[in-house]
Formats: C-alpha cells, structure tokens, sequence
C-alpha cells in the first residue's frame, strides 16, 4: 500500500468513513447519490435522491432499488457510463435523468444521477455544441429549430414536426413535452402507418366490450391514456380520411366516443404530430383535409436531413462509437482519414438512424480501436475505391426536381417570407434566392 493510501485509511477510520460518504452525497450540488450492495438492496438514499425520485429513505434503505432507478431491466445490467434516461418516480410521473455508476466487483456500485437538463457546451475546438434532450448538433439551422421547440413548448399550440425518416422527429417531440408544463403527464407515441384505418381507430379512441368481433373487453385508448400527457401522432399524412375527421372534432372539442360507444369521453391532450410529406401536397392531392392541415401546423419545425449538416456527421460519429461501444467488447476511438471522407461524402438517405446502424456494423465487423474503411459496409467501401465526389454544400441537393420541392415547402411554411425560408433551409437569402432562381419559382 502506497503511502498516501495508508495516510488516507488511518484519516479515514478516525473520522468515520461512514460520515465522510455521506459528507460527500451531500456536498454534490443538484446531484443524487445511491449506494447499493451487491445484492441490489440500497445502503445509502441521499436528500436529493428523495427529492430526485420521491422515496424517502425510510422507504428505500435496506430493500432493493425502485424499479428502473439503478438500472434498466431485472437482471441489474448497469447502463453505460453517463447515460441519459427516463425513470418513473414513486407519484408514477417521469423525470429525465443523466446516470453516472461505479461497480466494485461482486460488492455492489456507488451511482449518480443530476437532472438531464438541456445545455449548450464548447468542443475541445472551441466550436459550439448544443445538446437538447438526447439531440446533439453543431448545425446553425437545426439549432434554430430547437430553439422554436424550447420556445413553443412553454405554450399548449398544436406542434407539427416535418422531417424525412430517422431525423429525429419523435426525439423532437419527447423535447416538446419534457420542456412544457405537462413534464409530468404522460408521453405517448404512435405511428399512423402501422395499423389499419379499423385498428388505428380503436387504438386511437378505444373500444367498448361487444364494439366488434373479439373485443370481449372494454379497451382504453391511447387518446385516454395520454389524458394530462403529450399525444405524439407520427406520420401523421398516412391518416384515413375518415378518421382525419375524427381526430378533428377531437382537436375541435376535447371529446371523443370510443369504438361501440355512445358516451363522449373528456380528454386534455396536446399533439405533436409529424410526417415527411409535404401536408399542403396531400391537401391539393385530395388526400388531407385542409381544415385539419392548420389544426395541426399552428406551429411547423422542419428538421433538416443528415446530409445538409455536414457538421454533426462527424460529431454524431464519435458520440455513437462511444455510446454504443461501451455495451460491447471493441472501443473505438479514432477514424482512419480513408473512413471517414467516405461517411462525409455519403448521402445518408436514412439519416442519424442509419448513421447509427453503420456504427453498430463497424464496431460489429472490425476489430481494433481504429475504425478503418474497410469496418463500413460495402457501399461505403465501393465508394472509396473510385475517387469520391465532393460532398454537397449545406443546403443544396443534386436533383434539381428535389431542391424545387424544398424551396416550395420553405416557401409554404414561411407564409411567402423568404428570409423566414432561407432560415428553415439554413441557408442565407442570398443562396435561397439562387435555388428559388434554379427551381424557376
């Protein structure tokens, strides 16, 4: 043993090492601090720690951790270093956490929680960093629309999310609520394309028992589940027209009839719904009712694609090759230059959730702690043979057909306003004004 090892034991037991613990879990400014031994049952709760969650104590020590606190499954499997999540208090309310742990082999872990807050931060470079509820970006324009959610989610106003497939529009939402004054309230989420227009309507509304075949039971739907909560409507465009109607008079007057029914049921909900389609597109299509349309884009936020934010492809790379790397067995912690020309110059055709399956295929194939080329899939690798294109400047897409699309929607949101549309593009009004030129419009 060290010498300052031993200075430090003999300090330790004169003082008491149970009162230095507990000393420091109080000294923690806005942090929680648990102790659990290795069988689970809790040997320490600090005050905040009963402010964080809501047990005392009294309830907690010396029994096994609520459920979900320390951990995220039964099996007492610790989360990743840092790791932000959501845990139920013991009122049944949800609080965003951030999660920092340290095992001792078989004699348990010490954890620390604070509150999963929204911050801006400073790279290493000097470059700013904004993290928002889970969403990291150095982008200017996705800024800004994260600033509009921060802004309207201290408001009830209908919020419509637009954004093409894995940019995040449900992270989007869940910011919404966790930023409004229903934090507290449930959070709800379903996707309108993954049912048919018979089912969605009793997972919407719900149903009475004998409403049809099979239904031996009276079902609560999601609207009465998200009752005081947030109701988030993705793809909203895949809507039956029916039903469109339906969700109107609930938007109109706060009641619904589940499927059978005849009793108006009450609801306070606030939507936040989103698609990837152009909704004044399916109105002039014939496919959206318009009366719905401004029901539910009182307030739009387009999120734009991965591939017009050059800057967060590198940044998301390495947050995803630390996150998902600490679950498994290789640590990555540099890119080889070849790689990484090639993941700037993709498209990105899936956005942020398809960069996050090629993290988990390199970590998967290579082995390591320098992600090579050759760790992509093939695509990637095909790619870096030939010589790669230049990638795109910010803003700009190689199909004139698209940008013209893009330009009309920023047009359409921004009500006419072309500073207000170059915004919702990231881009100045100068080079709005060249790809309205382009475009013809």
């Amino acid at each position: 043993m060290k010498r300052d090892d031993r200075e430090l034991t003999a300090w330790l037991r004169r003082t008491g090492s149970l009162e230095v613990v507990r000393a420091l879990a109080t000294l923690l400014p806005g942090a929680a601090v648990v102790l659990n031994d290795g069988e689970g049952r809790v040997l320490l709760w600090s005050p905040e720690a009963e402010r964080l969650f809501g047990w005392t104590a009294e309830d907690v020590v010396g029994q096994l951790a609520p459920t979900g606190v320390l951990c995220d499954d039964e099996e007492r499997v610790m989360r990743p270093f840092g790791a932000r999540v959501s845990v139920l208090r013991k009122d049944g309310s949800a609080v965003r956490i951030q999660h920092w742990a340290r095992r001792f082999g078989e004699d348990g872990a010490v954890h620390v929680f604070s509150l999963d807050a929204p911050r801006e931060t400073t790279t290493e470079s000097g470059s700013d960093v904004m993290e928002f509820h889970g969403i990291l970006t150095r982008d200017p324009g996705m800024k800004r629309a994260l600033e509009v959610v921060r802004n309207v989610a201290e408001t009830e106003a209908t919020v419509l999310v637009r954004g093409e497939s894995g940019t995040g529009k449900e992270l989007v939402a869940r910011a919404v609520h966790l930023e409004s004054g229903r934090r507290d309230g449930p959070f709800v989420a379903v996707n309108c394309a993954a049912f048919t227009p018979t089912l969605l309507e009793s997972e919407l509304f719900g149903h009475v028992k004998g409403a049809f075949t099979g239904a031996t039971q009276p079902r609560k739907g999601i609207f009465a589940q998200a009752d005081g909560g947030t109701l988030f409507l993705d793809e909203i465009a895949e809507l039956d027209l029916d039903l469109q109607s339906k969700l109107l008079r609930v938007l109109q007057e706060r009641t619904f009839v589940p499927v059978g029914g005849t009793t108006p049921v009450h609801v306070d909900v606030r939507i936040v719904a989103a698609t990837h389609r152009a909704l004044r597109e399916e109105v002039r299509a014939g496919r959206f009712r318009e009366d719905l349309m401004y029901r539910l884009r009182v307030v739009p936020i387009f999120l734009p694609p991965l591939r017009d934010r050059p800057a967060d492809v590198e940044l998301l790379l390495f947050r995803f090759l630390e996150q998902l790397g600490s679950r498994g067995p290789r640590r990555v912690t540099r890119v080889s230059p070849e790689a990484l020309r090639a993941l700037l110059a993709h498209r990105w055709p899936g956005n942020v959730r398809e960069l996050v399956n090629v993290v988990e295929y390199a970590l998967a194939v290579g082995r390591g702690a320098e992600m090579s080329v050759d760790d992509l899939p093939p695509e990637f690798r095909e790619r870096a043979v030939a010589t790669p294109e230049p990638a795109p400047a910010p803003g700009l897409r190689p199909s004139s057909a698209e940008e013209a699309d893009r330009v009309r929607t920023a047009l359409d949101e921004a009500g006419g306003d072309l500073t207000a549309a170059a915004q919702r593009l990231g881009v100045s009004r100068a080079t709005f004004w060249r790809m309205r030129k382009r475009a013809g419009i």
